[in-house]
């Protein structure tokens, strides 16, 4: 894995969450919901908030709400983790004034997803993420998800567009460890796994971080994780991953990852209600049997929060936030993640 004081860190962090956006019962955003789940992310070690992303139901949100959501969870942080704004369509306009909106309500960095259902060209794909790129000053995750855009972010694409100077990430959920592994060759981009069952794998292969759906429940067994790849002690490690696999595959593969998260957030008690937004529902009773019973056999119930837990090491030594970004960074599942 990457060094933790890799500049990477700097800018998204490496323990990052995929956080859902709490609601009402009817439906509308709850702040008091958003303030108790960072708080509780941050506890447990998380040092970047993912916002508006697949997980956090980017679909269903306003221009409005999408910046409201980054303000709230910006100003609840209080530096101390990156705020990451989910800010793609399949409109490349709505996108850049998406990102404008981000910047301007408090992000520290955009997560730039392929744009979606039109199926572009790999050049049309270059053009929407260049003029996003160039819309703000805020550096950029790209994100590769092929299972729900419909066409993969290609590598000479992804390596193309590692010249620009603020695009500086990828949160992968294609799955291609190999595909990875050679870009990561050939660009300083920093790679991010988005595909919870394949997190060791990822960061064994040089990945700098994770951005996790199943971190809104256990960041701190990631930063366990990211600890001990860091450290190269494998067998803690794989102990670490497995210890997670029933909870992965509860939230992951049972149903919808928004869905799931949030039905185990609400009966952990951290946000008050599990409620999603059309066309999602809220999870089936034999799914919450099978997330209850995923939550103690992964020994989730009866353990205590990490409060006041550092994030990854040598991350705070760099706050105040700083946007260095006069220079470059040196540095696909079907359940992929926000």
């Amino acid at each position: 894995m990457t060094d933790p004081r890799h500049p990477a860190d700097l800018h998204f962090g490496t323990n990052l969450v995929a956080m859902v956006t709490p609601m009402h019962p009817d439906g509308t955003i709850s702040e008091p919901g958003i303030a108790n789940l960072v708080d509780h992310l941050l506890a447990t070690g998380c040092d970047g908030i993912a916002v508006g992303g697949t997980t956090g139901e980017s679909p269903t949100l306003t221009d409005a709400e999408a910046a409201r959501l980054v303000r709230a969870v910006a100003v609840q942080s209080k530096d101390q983790a990156r705020v990451i704004s989910g800010i793609g369509t399949y409109d490349t306009a709505a996108s850049i004034h998406r990102a404008r909106e981000a910047e301007a309500a408090g992000a520290d960095a955009l997560l730039l997803v392929c744009p979606y259902y039109s199926r572009p060209t790999q050049a049309g794909v270059v053009a929407h993420c260049v003029a996003v790129a160039d819309a703000t000053e805020l550096p950029v995750m790209l994100y590769d998800v092929p299972a729900r855009t419909g066409i993969a972010i290609e590598a000479p694409t992804l390596i193309e567009l590692a010249g620009h100077p603020r695009i500086r990430a990828v949160k992968d959920a294609k799955g291609d460890l190999f595909e990875a592994m050679s870009v990561m060759a050939r660009t300083a981009l920093a790679y991010y796994c988005g595909v919870d069952e394949l997190t060791l794998p990822y960061l064994a292969c040089g990945a700098t971080g994770v951005v996790s759906v199943v971190g809104n429940i256990v960041a701190d067994r990631n930063a366990e994780l990211l600890r001990a790849v860091r450290d190269g002690d494998l067998d803690s490690a794989k102990a670490i991953q497995a210890s997670l696999i029933p909870l992965v595959e509860a939230i992951m593969r049972t149903s919808q990852g928004a869905i799931m998260a949030k039905a185990a957030l609400a009966e952990l008690g951290i946000i008050p209600h599990a409620t999603v937004r059309l066309p999602l529902t809220e999870a089936a009773p034999t799914h919450l049997q099978r997330l209850k019973d995923a939550l103690h056999s992964s020994g989730v119930v009866g353990r205590r929060p990490l409060v006041g837990s550092p994030p990854s090491e040598g991350f705070r030594a760099h706050l105040p936030r700083a946007r260095l970004l006069s220079s470059r960074c040196g540095c696909g599942s079907s359940c992929a993640s926000g």
